[in-house]
């Protein structure tokens, strides 16, 4: 693997996601944990030599919380007491950059840490400050949104129509514009490769697009698939390989972490629901009428999601049957190591001088960016396309 120093900036770096990323890496180099759960960790050396090796990751990033990283990872409870004695040393001096902030898109997330002005120019501007003084101490810095799910906006907007048309928006201080679309504007324009793990509209608009193939930066996302979707993605295609058909697909999903919090608000769970609804169409080929995707803040749980699913389908002779899945999951864990591959191919598509879309990447996310077709959503289509990039 290659021993260059990658820098992540994660915006929402304090969040249960962001805390387990850091604390991860950090156990990685003292020798506490082992590589269980990281997809690309057992790749070949060809595979893997111009990737950046793990302990050569470090870690930056943006939060509304100002708490350093030990606070924060005690607060979401991720990390067993021995993994948090072992890294709360080095968490302790980790402290987040001021955020940007809007809150016409996101509620129900509070803290004090946020850049004062309201000027779309001014908050890119720091935030490229931010981006340059951390490229001071890496070889190559990629930017992954890990922020609290923000409302869903109409994407056929004209000021996301294209690249002129957005920076008018930017200059005339427009309501249309959200911090997730600032962090990815500002990322680009620092030519820093940019990947959305949230539903939130950002670098999916055209006019990003444009920007990231003018910049030749790459872009990839969106909304990690972690649990139920990854299920989903790898169930549904298998059921259409035994020409079982799907009469109804009921999913819910029961979390309680700061991500659930943000998605008790209406505006926020529609980006959600979008994200994790659209995957069954496109792998059956036909519509599923009882397609209930369901999301619920639970506090109790915390970190801990409950994805339940239930699927009735119709066999030989119009028999009808049901399949049933539990799936309790640590959200966190989940999601961490993929945010953490995904920074890490981001890496090496800069290298190999890829810009714009990363289709090939869409093998960690629900909703993928796409190029010129509708996405693939089967899991092991998707993979055999990511391996195949990999290994070019």
């Amino acid at each position: 693997m290659s021993e260059r120093t990658l820098g992540i900036a994660v915006i929402g770096l304090g969040g249960a996601v962001g805390t387990t990323m850091v604390a991860g890496i950090e156990l990685l180099k003292l020798g506490k944990v082992d590589k269980t759960g990281l997809p690309l960790s057992e790749l070949d050396q060809n595979s893997a030599k111009d990737l950046a090796a793990y302990e050569r990751i470090v870690f930056g990033g943006w939060d509304l919380n100002a708490e350093n990283l030990a606070a924060a990872a005690e607060e979401h409870e991720v990390l067993n007491h021995k993994q948090f004695v072992a890294v709360e040393n080095s968490l302790s001096k980790i402290y987040p950059w001021k955020a940007a902030v809007d809150e016409r898109f996101l509620s129900n997330i509070e803290g004090g840490n946020f850049l004062p002005s309201k000027d779309h120019r001014e908050v890119i501007k720091n935030i490229v400050n931010d981006l340059k003084k951390f490229q001071e101490i890496c070889d190559q810095v990629v930017v992954i949104n890990l922020a609290s799910t923000e409302k869903l906006v109409d994407e056929s907007s004209e000021e996301y129509s294209s690249l002129a048309a957005f920076e008018n928006a930017l200059d005339a201080g427009s309501e249309n514009i959200s911090p997730a679309m600032l962090y990815a504007y500002a990322a680009i324009s620092t030519e820093i490769p940019y990947g959305n793990f949230t539903p939130s509209v950002a670098a999916d608009i055209p006019a990003l697009i444009e920007f990231a193939e003018m910049q030749n930066v790459p872009i990839a996302g969106k909304d990690g698939k972690t649990g139920q979707t990854f299920i989903k993605t790898v169930l549904a295609p298998a059921l259409k390989a035994r020409e079982l058909k799907i009469e109804g697909w009921y999913s819910t999903n029961l979390l309680g972490n700061r991500d659930g919090l943000a998605l008790s608000n209406e505006d926020s769970l529609r980006s959600k629901i979008k994200t994790k609804a659209s995957v069954l169409r496109n792998i059956l080929g036909y519509e599923v009428e009882d397609h209930i995707v369901d999301i619920r803040y639970y506090r109790p749980r915390g970190d801990d999601k409950e994805a339940w699913d239930n699927i009735d389908i119709t066999g030989f002779l119009g028999q009808k049957m049901q399949i049933k899945v539990n799936f309790l999951c640590k959200d966190s864990i989940l999601a961490a190591p993929l945010a953490i591959e995904i920074a890490r191919c981001l890496d090496l598509a800069k290298q190999r001088g890829d810009s714009g879309i990363q289709e090939q990447l869409s093998v960690f996310f629900k909703l993928p960016m796409t190029k010129y077709e509708s996405p693939e959503h089967a899991f092991h289509i998707q993979n055999k396309h990511f391996l195949k990039w990999l290994n070019a």
